[in-house]
């Protein structure tokens, strides 16, 4: 049945809610709340005239909409910011940066916490602090605190009798939990003393380690004492980059906007104990009809309602739309805690707004050479492009492939997508191969390549965009076989295999005829290829070492009495890693679904 958007229009309620406005392939284009769905969804739909050419943009592809009722505006604010991380809708504002910066990971979770390098997020009780654009400053971080308050370095929650201590113990570099002699409550001050430098707070671990350096000085326990000095020198460096703010000592953080359209961002300022402690930059992507103070307001919800620990403060250059509910519902994240969005007129804070706002247009000036660059290269990779396919376009979207496996076993394959110069990773896939026995990796990319475009045929929405040509990671005999598929499907793409020479790097593209294009003679489209062939060969690889450690890690339990595939897996699912399983007692098997007492008792008896 055809949707009739006017029909629809009239059985809107005047209740709160939150509206989904898709395409005519269904896919959801924008997501918005409202407090009269009724009122704010009906007003897309009258006069254009008035309209922002955005907005007029984004209705001409409203095929249908959906709504959800909701009780509270609030309740349709919580549910929008859920719909949104869902859906990623063309039309929104979207924070695209939640998987590319590395995270601090204090696992509270544990009876004896570790700290970590993540980049994963989630609600499982850990603390996280970030994201770092600086990966070696975390890795430092990480490291330095490990090795001062000697912490657990390893996964294992329980320590059973006669349970051996790592190398770590032995060589002083964990206080080794392990061997039941360290109380919990002392290690837990360690990780008292951790959350609060992390939080910023760097004061009282200088002391700390400077009255251990002190003692150990005063007992004559040089070599003691010159560890301790070394940890304060590497704990200074660390703050090296933070400037004195002077605001009272208080923790707060500024957000202000930057740039436009797709190349705007979000500069995300973080005062710590009245310390500027650091500066990121986050991509706030966009085809829909932003103002500055609302990019900021969409920032601060998605940014916040992901990782961050909210703080009490958060300075802004403009009040953003609907500020108090936006308070209201940080505040339900601070598990009820005062939180304020503020814009100083005066004082110490609007100071450093004001020098937040001075860096913010040295970034800008950074941004837009940057960009000026990238739009420089595409241009010329479109030219290029443009010349080698003989067809014209804004932008080319190119698929490349590649196999993987260990001596013919756990065979896999793997599709990167590109656009232009930018990896699309949502449109990245990964096949498990079925039907080939043994290494013949061109039975393999045959295989993949028919069940990649038999589901674009049947208008699979994850694989109907089709390439515009097709990269093969490989030379002429990859390209045949690509082209055999293609044509018994009866489609028409242009495939080009990137031919290697005797030391394994690409030097040409080649088609099914043999003609080459020669890498050396243009560096643009060498890198273009190199890229894309790097990406593929990366992701190929790492499906084929996950899924071939799975296995291996599978052949283990299968040696063990009453434990089969069924139980296997839910084992895995439960424990995550083998040496979690190692260790876990007959109590915590149990809790695994369909895990019996006896098959408990097998499990830890073939352990042991």
């Amino acid at each position: 049945m055809i949707f009739n958007i006017k029909e629809n229009l009239k059985q809107l309620p005047e209740s709160p809610g939150v509206y989904l406005h898709k395409d005519k392939l269904g896919q959801v284009i924008y997501v918005g709340k409202a407090v009269s769905l009724k009122r704010r969804v009906s007003q897309y739909f009258q006069s254009s005239k008035k309209q922002d050419p955005k907005v007029r943009a984004m209705v001409s592809h409203i095929a249908e909409f959906e709504y959800i009722t909701c009780k509270t505006e609030m309740e349709a604010l919580i549910l929008e910011c859920n719909l949104i991380k869902k859906y990623e809708p063309k039309y929104n504002v979207l924070l695209r940066d939640d998987k590319t910066y590395p995270y601090i990971k204090v696992t509270m979770n544990e009876p004896y916490p570790r700290v970590l390098k993540t980049r994963l997020v989630s609600k499982d009780g850990s603390r996280y602090f970030g994201p770092y654009s600086d990966a070696r400053s975390v890795n430092i971080t990480v490291e330095l605190l490990s090795k001062i308050f000697s912490l657990k370095r390893c996964s294992s929650k329980e320590f059973p009798e006669g349970f051996k201590p790592c190398l770590n113990y032995h060589i002083n570099e964990c206080v080794g939990v392990c061997t039941g002699n360290v109380p919990r409550e002392e290690y837990l001050k360690s990780i008292e003393k951790i959350l609060s430098f992390l939080s910023g707070k760097q004061k009282p671990l200088i002391q700390n380690l400077t009255e251990k350096m002190n003692e150990a000085s005063e007992e004559l326990n040089f070599e003691e004492a010159a560890k301790y000095r070394d940890y304060l020198m590497a704990i200074k460096s660390l703050g090296e980059t933070q400037r004195v703010a002077r605001a009272n000592g208080k923790d707060f953080d500024i957000v202000l906007s930057i740039g436009r359209d797709n190349n705007a961002a979000c500069l995300l300022f973080m005062v710590r104990d009245g310390k500027l402690v650091g500066r990121e930059t986050f991509n706030m992507s966009s085809e829909g009809f932003y103002e500055d103070n609302n990019r900021v307001g969409e920032f601060i919800k998605q940014y916040y309602s992901r990782w961050a620990t909210v703080p009490a403060e958060i300075i802004v250059e403009e009040e953003p739309a609907d500020f108090e509910l936006i308070e209201e519902y940080l505040e339900s994240l601070k598990e009820g805690r005062k939180v304020k969005i503020l814009v100083p007129k005066k004082g110490q804070k609007k100071a450093l707004l004001d020098m937040a706002k001075v860096d913010a247009v040295e970034m800008v000036k950074t941004l837009e050479i940057k960009i000026a660059s990238a739009k420089e290269k595409e241009d010329n990779l479109r030219a290029i492009l443009e010349k080698l396919l003989g067809v014209k376009k804004k932008s080319y979207r190119v698929e490349s492939y590649d196999i993987s496996n260990t001596n013919g076993v756990d065979t896999v394959g793997a599709m990167v997508v590109f656009d232009n110069l930018k990896p699309v990773k949502k449109d990245y896939r990964r096949f498990k191969i079925r039907t080939v026995q043994g290494q013949n990796d061109y039975a393999s990319l045959e295989e993949m390549l028919r069940r990649r475009f038999l589901r674009a045929k049947a208008g699979d929405l994850g694989f109907k965009t089709l390439p515009d040509f097709i990269l093969m990671d490989g030379g002429q005999g990859q390209v045949t076989s690509c082209e055999k598929v293609l044509g018994e499907l009866n489609i028409s793409v242009p495939v080009l295999g990137m031919a290697k020479d005797d030391n394994h790097r690409t030097r040409a593209l080649v088609n099914q005829e043999g003609e080459e294009v020669i890498l050396k003679e243009n560096p643009l489209l060498f890198k273009y290829c190199g890229t894309i062939q790097e990406e593929v060969h990366r992701f190929a690889i790492e499906y084929h070492r996950n899924l071939h450690r799975k296995n291996t890690i599978g052949s283990i339990l299968d040696n063990i009495s009453g434990i089969g595939p069924k139980k296997r897996t839910a084992l895995l699912t439960g424990f995550k890693t083998i040496d979690e399983i190692k260790v876990a007692s007959v109590e915590e098997l149990m809790k695994i679904e369909g895990i019996t007492e006896k098959n408990a008792k097998a499990i830890r008896e073939y352990f042991s």
